[in-house]
């Protein structure tokens, strides 16, 4: 005969029979772009729970600056979001400041925190803040020159009064050759990095990622469009300034293509090294064909007062046969003649013009920490004369 006890447990089981708490919620914030206006305007932020809940769900957030600013750019914000029990979304609405003047995009980050009833999945939502504006802020003083004068026709002239680049007139160089100079920036023909706006022709150079370039920016020129021999030039233009930048308003000789730099001929009429930006550079280039390095001769030109970034100044070219002469406010500082170059003298031949902004570059150094982007050049007009 056998005795079988029979031992109930009644407390082993008890950890497998609880019943878990269920997992909580997560809350994921999104990203807003929105055009900024000309007035205030609403970003909103729409903060999701992954599920609804019976509960309901509070989370802190404040706004943060990146390249846009409060007070300046958006109105800071920061307080509590309540979700309520039963729904799954709401919105965090920033008011963005909007203004008429031409900037770069900008950015600000709204940040959430300390979540009550769920976790975070997102923390943070970047709001970007897209320029529509066209308007750029012009001085209201400086040098100007006249609209003709005695012994000249007008040959040609752009006074970049209508809405857009005049395309009969300039074209672009693009790339990011280096341009045998080393220089670090992409030109575009974007119309973020060349434009007209309240009757100037703005060029902006951007540190910007692009094309494997660090920065961007724009070079115009008149090749196969306009081209001239003999005259007077005036370029009337407020030049941006840093260390690293580099304006250039300048001529090439049209042969280029057939006889290569530096044998065409290279005539700079401003050229202004963005750290010393009260300075302006006259330059004129040229050697035998092949040659791989120019034979120059500059000379250069200091404000009294000021630099060349505070107000507009006239660089000006009087150019005749054999001789070349560069003005600063009809101050003449560079002049040559033929005879002072010798043989080899490609400037009796056509030219065409270029515009630019570069960026680093084996004369003007690289950008530094110290340099501020965007840059913009504005040329309020450029006026070709010819001999009578």
């Amino acid at each position: 005969m056998f005795l079988i006890a029979l031992i109930i447990c009644t407390s082993c089981n008890d950890k497998n029979t609880e019943t878990p708490a269920p997992a909580l919620p997560s809350l994921s914030i999104n990203s807003v772009t929105l055009f900024e206006g000309d007035g205030a305007s609403n970003f909103p932020f729409k903060v999701n729970l992954s599920k609804p809940t019976d509960k309901e769900v509070t989370v802190n957030f404040t706004t943060k600056d990146n390249t846009a600013l409060a007070g300046n750019d958006y109105e800071m914000q920061s307080g509590t979001l309540t979700i309520p029990a039963n729904s799954n979304e709401a919105a965090i609405n920033v008011t963005v400041i909007g203004d008429t003047v031409k900037q770069t995009d900008k950015q600000f980050e709204v940040v959430l925190s300390n979540p009550v009833n769920a976790t975070l999945a997102t923390n943070e939502g970047t709001g970007t803040i897209r320029n529509d504006d066209t308007y750029i802020y012009v001085p209201l003083d400086g040098y100007i020159t006249p609209e003709s004068y005695a012994g000249y026709n007008t040959l040609w002239k752009d006074e970049f009064n209508g809405t857009s680049i005049d395309n009969t007139i300039w074209g672009y160089d693009i790339g990011n050759s280096g341009w045998g100079n080393n220089e670090s920036q992409y030109y575009t023909n974007s119309s973020g990095n060349s434009y007209v706006s309240n009757g100037n022709l703005v060029i902006v150079a951007k540190k910007e990622n692009y094309g494997g370039s660090e920065y961007t920016s724009a070079r115009l020129l008149t090749k196969n469009k306009k081209d001239f021999t003999f005259g007077r030039v005036d370029i009337r233009a407020v030049l941006p300034k840093g260390q690293g930048i580099w304006p250039a308003l300048w001529m090439l000789g049209s042969k280029i293509d057939q006889t290569g730099w530096p044998n065409c001929g290279e005539i700079d009429i401003m050229e202004v090294i963005g750290s010393i930006p009260n300075v302006v550079n006259g330059t004129i280039h040229y050697g035998p064909q092949g040659a791989t390095q120019s034979t120059s001769l500059t000379a250069t030109q200091a404000l009294t007062s000021g630099d060349f970034s505070d107000k507009y100044h006239v660089f000006s070219l009087i150019w005749s046969q054999g001789s070349i002469q560069i003005l600063v406010d009809d101050i003449s500082y560079f002049q040559v003649t033929q005879a002072q170059v010798g043989a080899i003298y490609p400037f009796n031949e056509p030219f065409f013009v270029i515009f630019n902004v570069a960026v680093g570059g084996n004369w003007p150094g690289y950008p530094d920490a110290t340099t501020v982007f965007p840059q913009q050049m504005l040329v309020d007009y450029i006026r070709v004369f010819e001999k009578l």
